[in-house]
Order: structure tokens, then C-alpha cells, then sequence
């Protein structure tokens, strides 16, 4: 039988968690395990230690690197704390697997990008981030109807991103609401960011107001008003807002010259002809994609495998702090 792939997760928040999950229950290329998890919250360790005897526990991810023969790591810490972790891992010719966005500004991206292609040169270090949405049923359906030209050609897309209380409820942590590295734009937009780009290619920030509040100089956006455009010139409309009485709402819409098609809050596809009501569309959950560490463990076996990489989270980051300067 193939040896298991030894695995870290650093950062035990609701990702790490979700990943460790996934680790156990997917079907891989090569099996996984969990050799060591690391997180600064002692509590939370010690509880994770409790529920998981056989993975080692760390509150130092250098002491867990020093200690631990490991072939991936996922980091799911903060986005400040994303730099010094990955920097480290790769220093160390380990393959890295970061959540999003990849940094906290564009020049540590800059910087997290070449030491990644350094790395991939040098060892043959894979290098991925977690962008899961582009594997998604509803998304892989609606790039196949942008192909087709469904729509005709694209006349303008909006982006609405609404929010009535933020962080939402299952999102409880200390930074999800800092201005350095909360608020919507970065936690959600990267995802619709990201996503943009792999369907309709490169973006541009051509105009962005972002508003904060004015009497918490620490905290994040509560609105957001913006013009981004494809490479032939096209308009993206991005509209979001934090903080009011209504319903949450993540959506695309592209409006073309022959109909329109909406992904709406996240997976819910619907399309029409122009002066006809939208319709929902038929997506096969069959076609998913995920998780998305199924293919970063195929591209570490040597296999083909739909990873996106510090590269793409480099573009997504321009984009992002774009937005966020403004």
C-alpha cells in the first residue's frame, strides 16, 4: 500500500477544521494523514488533542516544522500571519497549501510568489491556494454558457455584495472586522474576485469608493462602490454594503445583447432570454470539483490536477488591494 502523505494544518479555525475533515473522508490520489496541527490558542488545542490522540499538537509552527517530517501544509491562520508561515514552509521545501487571499498587502504576495517559483524550481514544491468556487457545480455550468455565448455578447456584469450584519453569525473571531485584515471585501470579494478572472479573464480596477466608519478608525468597510473592467473594456458594477435591515445577497449578473444570466448567493443559476423572466438552470451536483485538496495532493503524486496557485492568488491580490487603497 502507498505510504500516507503527511500532512500539518496550522491554524485550527473553521477552515483548518473543515480540512482536517476533508482529509479523513475524501477518497485520495494517496491517502492523508494528519501528522501535526499547530494554533496559538491553547484552549483549543488542548481540546483538539483531547479528540485526536494520535496527531501531535503545536503552539509554535517552527518547533512543529524543526520537529515533524511533513510533505504539505495547509495554513489556515489570519491573513497578516499568512507571509511568515509560508515563507518558512517553503524555505524548508515543503509543499504549501494557503488559504485565501495570500497575503496581507501585494507586496508580500510579490514576495510569497517568487519564493514559491523558486521552490517549484528548485525541489519540485507545489504551491496552491485554497480558491474553491471556480470547481463548483453552478460555476463550472455557467462558464460553459459564457462560452456559448448564452448570453450573447456581455454588455455589463454587477457584482452585489450585501451583508445586513457583518461578520455573519458563524464568523466570530477578532480580525474578521479589523481594517487590516477583515471586512467583506477581502473575506468574500476574493472569492468573486478570483472567479472573475478564471471566466472572463483579466480584471482592472478602473474606480473604487470605499466608505468606513467614521468614529472606528480600526474597523473594516461598510460599503463599497466600484467600476472594474475586462481587457475589451467592458464595465463590472461592484456594489456592497454591511450593516442594514434586509437580506444577505452574493451575486453575479451578467447582462448580455441576447439575455442574462445570474448567480445568485453563491450556487443558484438562473438565465433568460432579454424581456423574459430569469429561470433557474440546471445544474448536475455530479460535476463538482471538490475539495480542492484533491487536486493539490494529485499535482504533488505528479498527476493532473485543477490547482490554482500563488500566481493566480497574485492576480487576485492586485485586484483586491486595488479596491481596499481606495
Amino acid at each position: 500500500m502507498m505510504n500516507a502523505l503527511k500532512m500539518a494544518v496550522i491554524g485550527l479555525g473553521k477552515m483548518g477544521l473543515h480540512m482536517i475533515d476533508q482529509a479523513k473522508n475524501t477518497q485520495m490520489e494517496r491517502p492523508v494523514e494528519i501528522a501535526a496541527v499547530c494554533d496559538a490558542n491553547e484552549e483549543g488545542l488542548k481540546a483538539f488533542a483531547a479528540a485526536h490522540p494520535s496527531v501531535k499538537t503545536y503552539l509554535d509552527y517552527q518547533q512543529l516544522l524543526d520537529e515533524q517530517q511533513i510533505d504539505l501544509v495547509y495554513i489556515a491562520v489570519p491573513p497578516r500571519y499568512h507571509y511568515p508561515v509560508v515563507m518558512e514552509v517553503l524555505k524548508r521545501n515543503i509543499h504549501v497549501f494557503c488559504e485565501k487571499p495570500l497575503a496581507n498587502s501585494l507586496e508580500e504576495a510579490g514576495r510569497m510568489l517568487e519564493a514559491a517559483e523558486q521552490a517549484a524550481e528548485r525541489a519540485g514544491v507545489v504551491n496552491a491556494v485554497h480558491f474553491s468556487m471556480p470547481h463548483e457545480p453552478a460555476v463550472l455550468k455557467l462558464q460553459d454558457m459564457i462560452r456559448q455565448h448564452v448570453t450573447g455578447s456581455i454588455r455589463k456584469i454587477d457584482l452585489i455584495l450585501q451583508f445586513p450584519q457583518w461578520p455573519r453569525s458563524w464568523q466570530q473571531n477578532d480580525w474578521i472586522t479589523s481594517r487590516e485584515q477583515g471586512g467583506f471585501i477581502l473575506e468574500v470579494g476574493i472569492h468573486w474576485i478570483h472567479m472573475m478572472q478564471q471566466v472572463f479573464g483579466p480584471l482592472h480596477v478602473l474606480e473604487a469608493r470605499v466608505t468606513y466608519p467614521e468614529d472606528q478608525p480600526d474597523a473594516c468597510e461598510q460599503e463599497v462602490q466600484a467600476v472594474l473592467a475586462l481587457s475589451d473594456g467592458t464595465r463590472i458594477h461592484v456594489q456592497g454594503i454591511s450593516h442594514f435591515a434586509g437580506e444577505e445577497r452574493v451575486s453575479m449578473v451578467v447582462y448580455g445583447t441576447e439575455g442574462t444570466i445570474a448567480l445568485e448567493n453563491w450556487d443558484e443559476l438562473m438565465s433568460g432570454p432579454i424581456g423574459q423572466p430569469l429561470s433557474a438552470v440546471e445544474v448536475l451536483e455530479s460535476s463538482s470539483e471538490l475539495p480542492v485538496l484533491k487536486h493539490v495532493i494529485n499535482r504533488i503524486q505528479g498527476n493532473p490536477g485543477k490547482i490554482y496557485t500563488f500566481q493566480d492568488g497574485y492576480e487576485a491580490q492586485k485586484v483586491l488591494e486595488a479596491l481596499r487603497k481606495n
